[in-house]
């Protein structure tokens, strides 16, 4: 790793990821980045009850550890909550977040770091809905859900972003790490969402990717209660609990 270029901290929260984990991190590793960018890896297990961390071991075990760090948390507090811990132990000048469960394509972290490294942006939301990426067609009423939820996420942030709910945003270390951010699960999107529009003279810009959908039956996490709840973070963060 060559300090003197940048480094992309790439955050992967773990909760019973067993079956996709090692996986995952090989393609995290073979991941191409822009000529001279360092590639720093942050596994944080949310207290799994099943073999993430057997799998991490594995996986430490046949590829170069110094590249990973590894957290394991002692008590399964969220996604939020480890995405927290990712974003303090970051050494990183860029940050992103990755899910293990192979929906996102860790090929496509070149295309939403390029504008940022090209000057333009200081956050890039990576849109399963814009370009002609490959898109699982999946659960219609799922995809409407979406589509309320970043509406209503642009009307109070003054944003036009098609995909609030991604998984994939680009965001400056420096930006990341002052956002003093509180949700522990899956209300990080909006109130992230929220706290980053009301940085001052902060460029945020989207791009395209890919989208690999799982359905409940492969893993998916998010149901219709996790809508509610960020209905309600949207309000809390844009309204009444702006810090």
């Amino acid at each position: 790793m060559n300090p003197s270029m940048p480094t992309l901290s790439i955050i992967i929260p773990a909760y019973n990821e067993e079956a996709t984990l090692y996986t995952l991190l090989e393609k995290v590793y073979e991941a191409g980045l822009p000529e001279g960018v360092n590639k720093e890896i942050i596994v944080i297990n949310d207290a799994s009850s099943d073999g993430t961390a057997g799998e991490l071991d594995r996986f430490r075990s046949e590829y170069d550890p110094s590249r990973l760090q590894y957290f394991e948390q002692p008590i399964n507090e969220g996604k939020g909550a480890a995405i927290h811990m990712g974003i303090e132990l970051a050494k990183g000048d860029y940050l992103i977040v990755q899910d293990a469960d192979l929906e996102y394509d860790p090929q496509e972290f070149s295309r939403l770091i390029q504008p940022a490294l090209d000057g333009f942006a200081d956050v890039v939301y990576g849109s399963r809905f814009m370009g002609g990426y490959p898109h699982r067609m999946l659960f219609f009423w799922h995809s409407l859900g979406n589509k309320v939820l970043t509406t209503t996420s642009n009307m109070f942030c003054n944003l036009n972003l098609s995909d609030m709910e991604t998984c994939y945003k680009l965001i400056r270390a420096d930006i990341a790490k002052s956002l003093n951010l509180k949700e522990k699960r899956f209300g990080f999107e909006p109130e992230v969402t929220a706290k980053l529009s009301r940085v001052p003279k902060i460029h945020i810009y989207e791009v395209g990717i890919s989208y690999y959908g799982h359905t409940y039956e492969e893993g998916k996490k998010i149901g219709w209660r996790d809508g509610f709840r960020t209905i309600y973070c949207i309000l809390k963060y844009n309204l009444w609990a702006k810090n």
